[in-house]
Formats: C-alpha cells, sequence, structure tokens
C-alpha cells in the first residue's frame, strides 16, 4: 500500500508540471456513468421464452459455461461486475429481457409492469437504466423488415411496440429520477442490391414520426436514433443508414447513437462526435470493439478508444454524451468480459483526463505543430496507472489484476453450478 502511495504522489507531481490536476481528473472519473448492457451476461438470449433467440442476424459465438438463464441471475452478474468497477453506474435493457411470470406477452403489449422487478433492483443500488426496443428475432420480422414493412399491420405492429417501449423508459426515469436513454435500432435492409432505395426510407419516416408523436418528459426519457452500415442477412441495403438518421435527429433534435461498429473500416466515430453534436443536442455512444466487421468484441484499451476519450474531454463533450457499451463475447467468462469492457474505456477516459491539454491547445493555437506532437508522444508514458490504481484504491475496488481473482471464485462457487 505504501508503495502506491508513493507512486501515486510522484505521479501527482509529474502530472501537475505540466498544469494537470489527477485530483480533478479522478473526480471527473467518478461522476461518468458507463451504461452495461445486459445481452452480454446471457448472449443475447432474453426472457421471453425458455428456448431463447434464434435468428435476425444477432449472434453470440462461444460456449462458455455459466451464461445466466433468467433475470435473477443476471442481476445477481450484474451484481458481481458492479462491485470490480469503480463508480456508480447504469445498466441497459433490451425489451426481452422482460418478467411475465411465464405469461406469453406479444412485444407490442409490453408495460413497466414486466420490468418491476429490474425497476426495484436499480432503485435498491442507486443505479439508472436505459432501453432498446427489440426489432429482431420476431416472426413478424422473419423478412428483414419491421418499422419500414411494406406490411401496414407488420410495420403498425412494430410501431406499437416502440411507442411501449418509450413508456417503459419513461416509467424507469420517473421512478430511478435519472432520464432513460431509449434508444431506436431496427436493422431493416436487403440481403441483395435493391432497386428502389427510398421507398423503404418514406415508410421507416413515417414510422419514427408516429413513434415520437407522444411528447414524453426528457427529464424522464430521452430518444436515440442508431444507425448502421450493414447486417448479417442485410449486407447491401440498410434502410436506417447514418445518413438518414443523421438528418432525422437533427430535424427533430433526436440523440443520435454513435456504434463503434457500425461505419467503414475505416471510420472512426471519434472524428464524427464534434461534428454531429454542432447540431444535436446530446449523443449516445455505443462502444464496442469490431475485428473486420462489426463484430462486437469485447471493449479493450485500444487507440480507436482513446481517441473516442480524447475527443469527449478536448471538445468538453462528456456533459451531453451518454455511454454505453456494446459487445456479446461468450468464448470467455462473461463476467470477465463486463468488467474489461468498463474498466477499459474508464481508463481511456482517465488518460484523456491526464492529458495536458490545455499546453496542447496552446501550442496548436500558436501555430507550434512540433511541440505538440513532441508532447502529445511524451505524455503517453506518463505514469497513468499510478493515477488509475489510486482511483480503484479510493473506491474499494480490486487495483490491478486482483479482480480476475474474485471473477475466478465467483465461477467456482455460482456460475459452475448453472
Amino acid at each position: 500500500m505504501a508503495f502506491m502511495e508513493n507512486a501515486y504522489k510522484t505521479a501527482r507531481e509529474q502530472y501537475a508540471e505540466l498544469g494537470v490536476d489527477t485530483e480533478a481528473a479522478m473526480r471527473t472519473l467518478a461522476e461518468i456513468s458507463i451504461s452495461l448492457h445486459c445481452w452480454q451476461g446471457d448472449d443475447v438470449g432474453g426472457f421471453e421464452s425458455a428456448a431463447g433467440l434464434t435468428g435476425g442476424g444477432i449472434q453470440a459465438t462461444g460456449n462458455y459455461p455459466g451464461k445466466a438463464r433468467n433475470a435473477d441471475e443476471l442481476r445477481a452478474d450484474l451484481d458481481k461486475t458492479l462491485s470490480l468497477v469503480p463508480g456508480k453506474h447504469r445498466v441497459n435493457l433490451h425489451a426481452i429481457y422482460l418478467e411475465t411470470g411465464g405469461k406469453k406477452v406479444d412485444r407490442d403489449q409490453i408495460t413497466p409492469e414486466h420490468f418491476s422487478r429490474w425497476i426495484a433492483w436499480a432503485k435498491q443500488r442507486g443505479l439508472g437504466l436505459d432501453f432498446n426496443p427489440t426489432f429482431f428475432s420476431h416472426p413478424l420480422a422473419a423478412d428483414g423488415f419491421t418499422l419500414a414493412s411494406a406490411d401496414e399491420s407488420i410495420r403498425k405492429f412494430w410501431v406499437r411496440h416502440a411507442q411501449a417501449c418509450r413508456r417503459i423508459g419513461a416509467a424507469f426515469g420517473r421512478e430511478l429520477h435519472k432520464p432513460c436513454v431509449t434508444n431506436v435500432w431496427a436493422p431493416d435492409g436487403f440481403k441483395d442490391t435493391p432497386a428502389d432505395r427510398l421507398t423503404p426510407r418514406v415508410r421507416l419516416e413515417k414510422s419514427l414520426d408516429e413513434l415520437f408523436a407522444e411528447k414524453i418528459d426528457p427529464a424522464h426519457n430521452l430518444d436515440a436514433l442508431e444507425g448502421k452500415l450493414f447486417g448479417l442477412g442485410l449486407e447491401s441495403y440498410t434502410v436506417g443508414s447514418h445518413e438518414f438518421y443523421l438528418g432525422y435527429a437533427v430535424k427533430h433534435q433526436k440523440l443520435l447513437c454513435l456504434d463503434a461498429g457500425h461505419y467503414h473500416p475505416t471510420e472512426t466515430i471519434a472524428d464524427k462526435i464534434s461534428a454531429v453534436l454542432m447540431h444535436v443536442p446530446e449523443i449516445l455512444l455505443h462502444v464496442s470493439r469490431g475485428v473486420r466487421w462489426d463484430s462486437d468484441h469485447v471493449v479493450t484499451l485500444t487507440d480507436d478508444l482513446r481517441e473516442i476519450a480524447q475527443e469527449l474531454v478536448r471538445g468538453h463533450f462528456l456533459a451531453r454524451t451518454h455511454i454505453g457499451l456494446d459487445f456479446f463475447d461468450a468464448s470467455i467468462n462473461r463476467i470477465a468480459a463486463w468488467t474489461i469492457g468498463v474498466r477499459s474505456m474508464q481508463k481511456t477516459l482517465l488518460l484523456a483526463l491526464l492529458e495536458p491539454t490545455a499546453k496542447l491547445k496552446a501550442m496548436e493555437d500558436a501555430g507550434d505543430l512540433t511541440s505538440r506532437l513532441g508532447l502529445l508522444e511524451e505524455s503517453k508514458l506518463l505514469p497513468a496507472g499510478a493515477v488509475w490504481n489510486e482511483h480503484c484504491l479510493r473506491n474499494n475496488v480490486p487495483v490491478g489484476a486482483h479482480w480476475m481473482e474474485a471473477v475466478r471464485q465467483y465461477e467456482e462457487k455460482v456460475l459452475s453450478h448453472r
């Protein structure tokens, strides 16, 4: 412990020489909530039926033992994860994670009551909840179209589902006194090249107008829209592209969701943040790690993730940004996957908060690009690890790799018996 205290003292002094206050950085980091996605814990199965979810282009690969089989197990796994990461966070639910007591409830009939146990759990722990309609893996999504369906009865069904989800999100916000971000992502599209790209988008716009018609207090619910480049079985055309939703979000002042895996391989969302926030009030980030495609790998401390965090800090965008994780890996311990993801996101945010941003901007404004590059490179080896360890100590969570032993014990005592 004394070694860590001395390491932090040295780090604090080194950063101070560059005008960086490590105490202020940790205070800011402590205020940032990460939204943990529930679907990592059960491989995107949900609790709609005992059979789980099949089809629809959503798949988690791997068969590591111990996945959550019901909502109680999933909540217990989330509790364990939250005990291993510093700070107070949120949980992101999909509509298929409802609890109906074994009764069949179709998606256009779901209500806040079906999530009452999630609300009670979150309230007891002081957590916020976020929400998502589930527009996949359903008989009425079998042809690849939901909100943009040419079948009016099907389109209306999915509009009702989205309307129900917004009301559930509002109930989350009212009960927990923290706004719920309800994110609309509909994977409508064609496997092969369409002859008509416009008409499905006209139908999607109509559906969005209808589902957003009900006015909901933004203190309770915030609406977000998420585009995508392609999906499994939708390789050639996605109705809800980035450009489509960007235009709609700007026109109607909705939140725009930027998912790290939903663009061309050479695109990064870090460069989009400042551009988008010039025109929409807030953004939602879905932080993922694509490997060759939108494969939703566990978030790690990569250059891409560092650039996202840097942009949020350098542009003073943290207050206008909602950060959520979005990956599902069934090849490793699922609690470890969550823990690695959250801690990696927090580490990159801390690195950005410890950057000598004021000096870098002053050099840039003065046209001294040589010094800017030199300081950027030198700052990469400053002792941020000592500050991270101090942050973990103050939040009473495991320091360094010690969290892995806690996960291993949980696996032996709990997961191995499932």
